[in-house]
C-alpha cells in the first residue's frame, strides 16, 4: 500500500525499512526452492552447482534426472518403454502409491471431517470445545508419537484369519489379519492426520454460514437432507474442497507415518525419497522435490480461487 502524501518522514523510513524486513523474511523462506530447482538440471551427478552451470553453459544442464525417474527400476533402464516405465518404474510406482492412498485418505478424512465441522458448529452441541481439541490433536502432537501409537495398535490388533471376519476383511489386511504393512493401514493412517485440516477449513466457513437459510428451507417443507444438499453444501462447498486439498497435501508429504506402517508394496513419493537420500545419493531427488514443488504451488493456486469463490458467495469483497 503507498504511503499517503501527509506521512511523516519517521513514518516513511518505517514504511521501507518494513519493506526490508518482509523482502528478507521471503527470501529466508523461498531460497531453499530457489536452489533445488536449478539443481535438478545439472548434468553431473552432483548436489553443488558446477562451473558450468554457473557460467550459464548449456552443457552443464540436462535433462537426465527426469529421465532417470522413468528408468529407474525398468527391465531396460537405457530405453524404457511406456509400458515397462508405468509398471516397473520405481518412482512411478512411488507415485502411483501416493496417488491411491492420497486419494482414498483424503476422500475419508474429508467425509468425517466434513460431519464433525456441521456438529461442532452447532451452539447446542455439549462439550464440543473439548470435542474439536481431541480431534485436532493429530496436528498437535508430534507426529513420531501418533505414527508409534498406530504401529503398535496396528500390529496389537487382529483379525483371527480363520473368522468370517477375517475371511471377508483378507484382501486389505495382512496375512496376520493385521492392518500393519497394508493398503488400508496406511490409508487410515493418512485420513487421522488429515481429519484436522478438514475440520478447521470447513468450521471456518460455517461461521459465516447464514443458518437462516436453513430456517428458511425447513418452513418451506423441506427436509434435513434437501437443506443440506441444496442449501448447505453449495454454500460451504469451498471450504470443503479446501479441507480436502489440504488433507491431500498432508497424505502426499507425510513420510513419518509411512515408515512405521507401510510394508514393500506401499512405498510412497516421500518415503522413496528417504530411500534414495539413505542408500543411493542422486540428484533424482532433486527432480522429483521440483515437481512436488509445482504440484504444490498448482494445489495452492486452486485454494486461494476457492477462497475467493467463497468470499463471494457470502458476500465478502475478496482481498
Amino acid at each position: 500500500m503507498a504511503l499517503p502524501t501527509y506521512a511523516t518522514p519517521l513514518e516513511r523510513v518505517w514504511h521501507w525499512t518494513y519493506l526490508v524486513i518482509c523482502t528478507l523474511i521471503f527470501i529466508f523462506l523461498i531460497a531453499p526452492i530457489l536452489i533445488i530447482i536449478p539443481l535438478s538440471f545439472n548434468a553431473e551427478p552432483f548436489f553443488t552447482f558446477t562451473s558450468k552451470m554457473l557460467a550459464l553453459d548449456p552443457e552443464g544442464y540436462s535433462l537426465r534426472w527426469y529421465r532417470n525417474l522413468a528408468a529407474f527400476g525398468t527391465s531396460n533402464p537405457d530405453a524404457p518403454t511406456w509400458a515397462d516405465t508405468f509398471a516397473n518404474a520405481t518412482w512411478v510406482r512411488a507415485a502411483k502409491n501416493s496417488l491411491i492412498i492420497g486419494f482414498f485418505s483424503t476422500l475419508i478424512a474429508t467425509v468425517l471431517g466434513t460431519l464433525a465441522a456441521l456438529g461442532l458448529s452447532r451452539p447446542e452441541m455439549p462439550g464440543r470445545r473439548l470435542i474439536m481439541a481431541i480431534l485436532i490433536s493429530p496436528m498437535i502432537v508430534p507426529i513420531i508419537i501418533t505414527a508409534t501409537g498406530l504401529f503398535f495398535f496396528y500390529s496389537s490388533t487382529c483379525v483371527p484369519t480363520n473368522s468370517w471376519l477375517g475371511e471377508l476383511l483378507r484382501p486389505v489386511l495382512s496375512s496376520r489379519g493385521c492392518l500393519a504393512n497394508t493398503y488400508l493401514g496406511v490409508i487410515l493412517a493418512h485420513a487421522t492426520l488429515g481429519i484436522p485440516f478438514v475440520i478447521i477449513t470447513v468450521t471456518a466457513t460455517l461461521i459465516g454460514f447464514d443458518h437462516s437459510l436453513s430456517r428458511a428451507a425447513a418452513s418451506l417443507g423441506a427436509n434435513p437432507r434437501t437443506t443440506f444438499f441444496r442449501v448447505i453444501m453449495p454454500l460451504i462447498l469451498p471450504g470443503v474442497i479446501s479441507g480436502a486439498l489440504f488433507a491431500f497435501v498432508t497424505s502426499f508429504d507425510e513420510v513419518v507415518a509411512v515408515l512405521f506402517l507401510a510394508g514393500p508394496d506401499q512405498q510412497t513419493i516421500p518415503r522413496q525419497m528417504w530411500n534414495g537420500i539413505r542408500e543411493q545419493i542422486s540428484p533424482a531427488i532433486l527432480a522429483v522435490a521440483t515437481l512436488l514443488v509445482i504440484v504444490s504451488i498448482a494445489l495452492l493456486a486452486v485454494v486461494e480461487l476457492l477462497r475467493r469463490r467463497g468470499e463471494r458467495l457470502r458476500g465478502i469483497t475478496p482481498s
